[in-house]
């Protein structure tokens, strides 16, 4: 899917306005210059200039480009269909992580998306739950981010 530089240039605005309307409301610490909206004030002041030159980049094309040209892959049943499951998964995650924990979402999504990938059946499942466990080792106890337990409560490590 393409976009016209004029419309992406003017979401960018946008997101900038919206970030330096945030951060105005930032509270200013005493004895100190820079207070904490400093830093995302700039990016945000930054990002509004890249954008503005964007829009007027669009807008000055000699070839008026469709505001929104969808790509070939929206034309596969394969990569539609796996958009459709990504995002499903996804919900799944966000809705029912809190109950079910991550190891068992993680478990149910990656053989979701293995399956359908076209990966051998009998993989599917010990794969998912070897990747699974790394995966929350790896956040759990290397990163420290907590993660959902769920179901496993009772279990912590």
């Amino acid at each position: 899917m393409k976009f016209n530089d004029t419309l992406v240039g003017a979401a960018l605005l946008a997101l900038a306005l919206a970030i330096l309307n945030t951060v105005r409301h930032y509270p200013v610490i005493p004895g100190q210059n820079i207070g904490p909206g400093a830093f995302p004030g700039l990016l945000a002041t930054l990002l509004a200039v890249c954008a503005v030159l964007l829009i007027i980049k669009g807008l000055k094309a000699k070839q008026h480009e469709p505001w929104v040209e969808m790509g070939q892959w929206l034309k596969s049943s394969f990569h539609a269909r796996n958009f459709v499951i990504t995002v499903a998964c996804l919900l799944f995650y966000i809705y029912l992580s809190d109950r079910l924990g991550f190891i068992f979402c993680a478990i149910a999504i990656l053989s979701v998306m293995f399956k359908a990938l076209g990966v051998r059946g009998k993989l599917i499942l010990p794969i998912a739950i070897v990747t699974s466990f790394v995966i929350h080792t790896i956040f759990y106890k290397g990163l420290r981010v907590p993660l959902p337990w769920g179901l496993l409560t009772p279990l912590q490590w």
